[in-house]
């Protein structure tokens, strides 16, 4: 080894403390957010964020308050696919309020309108069979917007 060399150039120097920022203000934001509380299934999780609380609010006062949490609704119901929903809506969310530059009146993206539809579908499948004959054209959410949060 040459004198005055080192092991670390100062590129990979950079690139670590970036790594290590990057994670460290990731890891504050994620405590700060109370992130472990996404990932069980208590209702007012969803109230952490202000914009929420009446969405919170109408689902307390809504029929499926006794029946049905957030994650039953918003989520699918397979293990996998249940958390990768959480995960992307959590990075849509935490993107929204950290940059900001979100509608006052929030609205499901077409995304997750199809993960609500499919649960209303798997909830009630048989009086949906029932009543469209097994045919995916109708849309439950279209007729009832506000079964879930009242309005």
């Amino acid at each position: 080894m040459r004198k005055g060399s080192s092991l670390l150039s100062l590129p990979v120097v950079l690139l670590a403390a970036a790594a290590g920022a990057a994670v460290g203000v990731g890891g504050y934001a994620f405590a700060y957010a109370k992130g472990t509380s996404y990932l069980g299934n208590d209702p007012a999780t969803c109230s952490n964020c202000h914009v929420m609380s009446g969405h919170y609010a109408g689902w307390q006062a809504s029929a499926h308050h006794a029946v049905a949490t957030c994650n039953d609704c918003h989520t699918p119901a397979a293990t996998v696919s249940k958390y990768a929903v959480k995960a992307e809506n959590g990075w849509h969310h935490s993107m929204a309020f950290t940059v900001g530059g979100f509608p006052d009146v929030i609205r499901a993206r077409a995304e997750s309108s199809a993960v609500i539809e499919g649960q209303c579908r798997h909830c009630h499948a048989q009086i949906v069979d029932a009543m469209t004959g097994g045919r995916d054209g109708v849309s439950c959410i279209r007729c009832h917007a506000s079964v879930g949060h009242l309005r």
